[in-house]
């Protein structure tokens, strides 16, 4: 690839608006949970985003595996995970109930003092 394509390849990559999603997941069934998080997307998508995950569902974040990295803190390593991946993001969009969830008001916090635009589900 010439410098001249890595440099168009740069600039497309820096002009995809790019949001995450959060989401209350407290008491809430898995279907309840992807129901929400598709709703989300979808209308993330017609607004021209690219969704970064926030939903951490991989090895990496399963029980077995985080006991056997020490971590007592659940949610707290989701959260940090969550603000890691907003970094990624021009804008942040708070599902129904986010002022009733720790993590997402947490996440809302975030998103106001570092400027990113801040959407909001029905």
């Amino acid at each position: 690839m010439t410098d001249e394509k890595k440099t168009e390849t740069a600039k497309e990559a820096a002009t995809v608006k790019k949001a995450m999603i959060s989401q209350p997941m407290a008491g809430k069934t898995d279907e309840e949970i992807v129901a929400t998080r598709d709703l989300a997307v979808a209308k993330l998508r017609q607004m021209g985003y690219e969704v970064v995950n926030t939903l951490f569902t991989d090895e990496w974040y399963s029980d077995e595996a985080m006991k056997g990295r020490g971590v007592v803190q659940v949610p707290l390593c989701f959260l940090a995970k969550s603000l890691e991946n907003m970094s990624l993001c021009h804008a942040a969009y708070f599902c129904k109930g986010w002022e009733d969830a720790r993590g997402c008001k947490i996440e809302h916090e975030a998103a106001e003092a570092y400027g990113l635009e801040v959407l909001y589900g029905d």
